[in-house]
């Protein structure tokens, strides 16, 4: 188990109480079953009298947390001084959702610095989000469709949402139809809580044309250890269409293929406008020439 807040956002509740007692309590906002966690608390004494009998003690809802220690207390706080401590809990597997941590705080104000007034007492609610296991989102970014030689970017995007993760590794794996171009596993010592990582990767299909569409399937797999120091394995699965290519298809770096011509986008103008002409003038000729056979079959 592990203890503090590393497992969840802290969230602070700050109150000024009677005789200018400033009351600054930190816990985390949720926790996961099974890990350890704590409760800061800070008193400071802005009045002009001192106080006594300073209590602040937690008490659980019920069996879903457990206590290690409850109260912290101090007989005197001379004004100007402050007081503070934490308090540690555990998280049991439990039923998940909301529960509460309930303060009971006092202190006795000595009027004058020598006479004890009537106790003040203030109740305060921590509501805390018990959670299940971790999560790590792996989310890709791809064409839905994909055609024979030509390249696509493949982006993965991945996402601790509870908790950061270390010695994190990620993979990704391609079918047979399809090249990664330049590595296709990452490592990262440390990805942070609720900071997204991206990748960006770019596939080659081959250049063999297709006659038909079908889908090929590309996985994603994240090797990482949590925060309990556990190594944890994620993965996903997607699938993309490759189907043939038509007659005019623009590519993601910009170039365009007519036919079974490819134009660069970093040819010319000039070049476009001369070269290409009779080239596109054969394949109109060609596709009529098809487009007949294809009335006198039926």
């Amino acid at each position: 188990m592990s203890c503090g807040f590393s497992q969840a956002d802290a969230a602070t509740i700050k109150q000024t109480l009677d005789g200018a007692m400033d009351l600054s309590i930190e816990y985390p906002d949720s926790v996961i079953v099974g890990r350890d966690f704590a409760v800061s608390v800070l008193i400071q004494n802005n009045g002009w009298e001192d106080k006594q009998d300073i209590s602040f003690s937690v008490q659980t809802q019920d069996q879903s947390i457990v206590a290690k220690n409850q109260t912290l207390f101090i007989e005197r706080l001379s004004k100007g001084g402050s007081f503070g401590g934490t308090l540690e809990f555990s998280a049991v597997p439990s039923e998940l959702g909301t529960h509460y941590l309930n303060v009971v705080y006092s202190h006795v104000l000595l009027s004058n610095n020598e006479t004890p007034q009537p106790t003040l007492q203030k109740n305060i609610a921590l509501p805390i989000l018990l959670k299940g296991a971790p999560e790590v989102q792996l989310n890709t970014i791809a064409p839905n469709s994909i055609f024979p030689n030509a390249e696509f970017a493949f982006d993965v995007e991945v996402l601790s949402r509870d908790i950061p993760i270390r010695d994190v590794t990620v993979q990704i794996l391609a079918p047979s139809d399809v090249v990664i171009r330049g590595q296709n596993s990452y490592t990262y010592s440390t990805i942070e809580q609720n900071t997204p990582l991206f990748i960006r990767s770019t596939i080659v299909t081959n250049p063999e044309e297709v006659t038909s569409e079908h889908k090929i399937p590309f996985e994603v797999i994240i090797s990482y250890l949590d925060d309990s120091g556990d190594e944890q394995t994620t993965s996903k699965s997607v699938s993309l269409l490759l189907r043939p290519r038509t007659f005019m298809e623009f590519t993601t770096d910009g170039g365009l293929w007519l036919g079974g011509f490819f134009l660069a986008p970093y040819i010319s103008i000039g070049t476009i406008v001369g070269i290409p002409a009779g080239a596109l003038f054969s394949l109109m000729i060609h596709r009529l020439q098809k487009k007949k056979k294809g009335k006198r079959k039926k």
